[in-house]
């Protein structure tokens, strides 16, 4: 690839500095996926410009119009606080006719709202377990055809905020308890869905018309208590001296059936297109007992840093690190 002038958008508090050798394992931790972004474009030979932003778009189009970019690389993932305002800054940058990385305003909207999603895929024949919404300010009633054990999460929030083993329910007191608190303290409405026993799994998709998805990767927590719900809980992902003490890992998934392992593969080609994806996704998957895939949700604009499960993935199946990040710009590039 050419040599490109590349504005990098992220929040203000993860500009990454020059080297990682600047901060602390907790600092670096924070400001991994955009250290290892920023860093790997530059040693291709790029010249990439980092803003961080949050509350303005008048510094996106300053930049845009002093930078002039070929594409911009859009790390946001919330605006003024609100994780279903990244699809705004897309649209802006649409209206400016500028190139961007990941995935449309479309999608990001389909996506973002678990319902919405579920139902889609519901008509498309996508196995997606039961489901509630519970608005706030409205009293929480059980529909008679949802059945307990139930988890909670909030309606539109992403990386498992609010999610812990609390979350899972199985008494209409808990659930009115659990439901409160998302409404409480997250802030949004909240979702109650049939809660799948079983394994953790996670399709990563790459691509806007010609779509690749990768080997399945896999959640695994090898000191817990063996009758204990497989959570994915916030602490899961995002706290690792919890990863460490819980023997966390996410790798290649073991053991799963050819003919199983391929109708995730399609599913998930599937769903990608059915929510009008485009750029790069992770999907969510859940497999039961009886080795049934059960869609859960669709992540556009994952976390893409090198030691996590989509860079991963991408490598395990021939995609090295610097040449995954070329083939996101590269889709950024032909964008319409």
């Amino acid at each position: 690839m050419k040599r490109l002038t590349i504005l990098v958008l992220t929040h203000p508090d993860l500009v990454p500095p020059e080297t990682d050798g600047a901060l602390s394992p907790r600092e670096a931790f924070d400001v991994k996926t955009e250290y290892d972004v920023v860093s790997t474009l530059r040693e291709s030979g790029h010249d990439v410009q980092v803003l961080g932003v949050q509350w303005e778009l008048k510094p996106i189009r300053d930049a845009i119009e002093s930078l002039r970019p070929d594409i911009v690389f859009n790390l946001l993932e919330e605006f003024h606080g609100e994780t279903m305002y990244d699809q705004n800054v897309v649209s802006y940058l649409e209206l400016l006719k500028v190139k961007y990385t990941g995935c449309n305003p479309r999608g990001l909207v389909l996506s973002r709202g678990k319902a919405t999603s579920k139902k889609l895929l519901t008509y498309h024949r996508i196995r997606v377990p039961d489901f509630a919404v519970f608005p706030m300010g409205r009293k929480v009633r059980r529909p008679r055809h949802l059945q307990f054990p139930l988890i909670v999460k909030s309606l539109i929030e992403h990386s498992s905020l609010g999610i812990s083993q609390a979350s899972v329910v199985e008494t209409d007191e808990k659930l009115a308890e659990r439901v409160r608190f998302i409404h409480e303290r997250i802030g949004t409405d909240a979702i109650a869905e049939q809660f799948i026993a079983g394994r953790e799994l996670y399709v990563s998709v790459l691509g806007n018309d010609r779509l690749a998805a990768f080997t399945p990767w896999e959640l695994v927590v090898r000191k817990q208590d063996p009758d204990a719900p497989l959570v994915a809980t916030a602490k899961m992902k995002h706290d690792p001296d919890y990863q460490v003490k819980k023997g966390i890992v996410i790798h290649a998934a073991e053991q799963v059936h050819p003919e199983v392992e391929a109708r995730l593969l399609h599913d998930s080609k599937r769903i990608y297109r059915i929510l009008e994806l485009s750029g790069y996704a992770r999907l969510d998957f859940r497999l039961d007992e009886e080795g049934r895939p059960w869609f859960l949700e669709a992540n556009p604009n994952p976390d893409i840093a090198r030691e996590e499960e989509f860079a991963q993935a991408a490598a395990h199946d021939g995609i090295p690190y610097p040449k995954l990040l070329e083939r996101i710009v590269r889709l950024g590039l032909r964008q319409d």
